[in-house]
């Protein structure tokens, strides 16, 4: 898959803005953990979280097996940025995008990883630990997850990470 074939094809989507780099320039930060531990609800309870996506070494070498990454956003408009629902409630429009350019850009590339804003909301009670997930082909877990850091990646390749106020810009990285 290459860049041209790439940006021919996401033309049809409602993506705000994206930027292709080499995958060695990821970083990698064990702090992430320590927030998501302490601050994030998701924490052990979902496949798409800390621990269940893995130690900080298995998520590196995870995303070392991929040379090229394409990173996007998206972004939605709400009456009230202080509105977790509301705020949230745009993430499912986000991950429509994201399924469909799964599908329809990337379907012959058999060798992805896609890792995206938030936990998985897929289901209302995640099976994790005590079952497999039921929707692995559909479960994207979360950037930070990988103890990436989002805005890294926006001051590296010039993209907005804030867009205006009630302005909620989501992303979705596949690494390829």
């Amino acid at each position: 898959m290459t860049k041209e074939v790439i940006e021919k094809n996401i033309t049809k989507y409602p993506i705000f803005e994206y930027a292709f780099f080499d995958t060695s320039e990821l970083g990698f930060y064990p702090n992430i953990r320590t927030i998501c531990k302490s601050e994030c609800p998701q924490y052990g309870k979902s496949w798409s979280c800390p621990p269940a996506v893995g130690t900080l070494e298995e998520c590196k070498a995870r995303c070392a097996r991929y040379e090229n990454a394409f990173i996007f956003s998206t972004i939605s408009e709400v009456s009230d940025i202080l509105n977790m629902d509301e705020m949230l409630s745009t993430r499912k429009e986000h991950i429509q995008i994201v399924n469909e350019i799964k599908k329809n850009v990337f379907e012959k590339e058999q060798n992805i990883l896609i890792l995206t804003a938030e936990s998985c909301a897929l289901c209302d009670n995640c099976t994790y630990p005590s079952q497999p997930c039921r929707h692995t082909e559909r479960m994207y877990p979360c950037i930070e997850s990988h103890t990436i850091i989002v805005t890294e990646i926006c001051e590296n390749h010039n993209l907005s990470f804030l867009n205006g106020y009630n302005t909620i810009t989501w992303f979705c990285l596949i690494l390829y």
